[in-house]
């Protein structure tokens, strides 16, 4: 039986932090069973340092990670629909295919010092991994 690489799109509003951490964690974390894309309701023009210095903290990869539009990603095949704070949930978009969600949102750490964007990070890593893998029936 082959195995299959499920496509998961985590949206947040500005998709320049949490969103794009967790694309970058699911990407590495669950490579070769995931394929993550991340997209904002409202994107801001570039991904926070802070968040790319944390990613590189951790070893992971941060090449290709830019704020997206969710319409970018509105023909994508997508399976589930992560998303990672309150007002991307709220303004959500009905997608062509019906995707099944889940809403695990984590502090935004926008302005603060890097120590906070670890933080985040780290707490990605700990909950939205499992969360996936579970969503996905990945044991």
């Amino acid at each position: 039986m082959t195995e299959r690489n499920y496509n998961v799109l985590v949206l947040c509003t500005g998709n320049s932090c949490r969103s794009q951490m967790a694309e970058a964690i699911l990407n590495h974390d669950l490579a070769g069973r995931v394929r993550a894309l991340s997209a904002g309701t409202r994107p801001q023009p570039k991904v926070a340092d802070g968040a790319i210095e944390a990613l590189k903290l951790a070893g992971l990869p941060t090449n290709g990670l830019y704020p997206k539009d969710v319409e970018a990603v509105m023909n994508e095949d997508i399976d589930l629909v992560v998303t990672v704070c309150d007002n991307a949930k709220e303004t959500c978009p009905i997608f062509p295919r019906p995707a099944p969600r889940i809403h695990l949102p984590f502090h935004d750490p926008h302005g603060e010092p890097l120590e906070s964007f670890v933080r985040v990070r780290d707490e990605i890593r700990g909950r939205l991994v499992p969360a996936v893998t579970a969503a996905l029936n990945l044991e």
